[in-house]
């Protein structure tokens, strides 16, 4: 049977008027949709990825805690990331040649422990430094209590990274290994190849034979090292006061016991645990550049 002319018309202006309205929906979803990306495609703000680090470590709030930011505005906008283990007026210019303006610091910024000012206040040292992260437009946070709460504790497993000591954990604790057996001496070697240009302090004799081996990062105490030797032949250990754990070794080495301990030095036995730190932030952090940088030892031994 033949349709009318104009209903064939009708039925044809039909399908176009449903086409173009199909396209009028499609093309309104796509620019909506573009709009509600670019927002959420906003930069976070410092404070924002601060809080969000702090939630993912799995920790209770700690009281008192020094992990706050040091200098700069919280609500700037993070263009990049910079772990480190100072936050030295070399590492804030490399993170400004980096295009990064979040610096997180696993020790103080300026120079004690609560990276308290008021001595400072007409400081020329300080108020250049201030002045540099200020002008630059720079965010400092200090990244101490909260990451040393991560489990395992994200310091020492960096350490067990960077020895490439995983393998030889003895299954009680990340910074506890047992380890092929070896001399004190070819310990100290490796140790070497590792942190080429690091000057180790060691007590204990070089031709005594070990397989287990303690991690003690950063300076808990005296007491932390005492209670690691009962268990171990060496620790390798951050820094502490020469009058403790120094004598306590070279007496125990004296009465003949298998004892030992070196001295890394605070910075290289903790910026390890910075690197593995940026690892760790990619891992829930995007779209934001993250970098380690090496702050280094304070200081040259001669």
């Amino acid at each position: 049977m033949k349709l009318p002319e104009y209903y064939s018309v009708l039925h044809l202006k039909t399908i176009n008027m449903r086409t173009v309205v199909s396209f009028c929906i499609g093309l309104v979803v796509f620019c909506t949709s573009v709009c509600i990306s670019g927002q959420t495609a906003k930069p976070m703000t410092a404070a924002a990825v601060i809080e969000s680090i702090i939630k993912q470590t799995g920790s209770e709030p700690v009281p008192n805690t020094v992990d706050v930011i040091k200098a700069g505005d919280p609500q700037t906008p993070v263009k990049g990331i910079v772990t480190t283990m100072f936050a030295t007026m070399d590492i804030l210019k490399k993170a400004v040649e980096m295009n990064c303006n979040l610096i997180i610091a696993h020790e103080p910024v300026f120079y004690n422990h609560r990276d308290e000012t008021a001595q400072f206040k007409n400081d020329p040292v300080f108020l250049e430094k201030k002045k540099f992260i200020d002008d630059n437009k720079l965010v400092v946070w200090r990244f101490h209590d909260y990451i040393h709460r991560i489990r395992p504790d994200a310091i020492d497993y960096g350490m067990a990274v960077k020895l490439g000591w995983l393998k030889y954990n003895d299954g009680k604790a990340v910074e506890r290994f047992v380890v092929p057996e070896t001399t004190l001496k070819e310990l100290i070697m490796t140790l070497k190849t590792i942190f080429p240009g690091v000057a180790f302090d060691v007590t204990g004799n070089p031709e005594m034979k070990l397989t287990k081996v303690a991690f003690s990062a950063g300076a808990p105490g005296s007491t932390v090292h005492y209670r690691m030797l009962e268990e171990n032949d060496v620790v390798i250990a951050g820094e502490v006061s020469q009058w403790e754990t120094y004598e306590y070794v070279r007496d125990a080495v004296s009465q003949g016991r298998k004892k030992a301990i070196i001295f890394l030095g605070h910075v290289t036995s903790e910026e390890p645990g910075m690197e593995y730190c940026a690892e760790w932030l990619k891992g829930f952090i995007n779209n934001i550049p993250i970098n380690f940088v090496a702050s280094g030892p304070s200081y040259r031994t001669y």
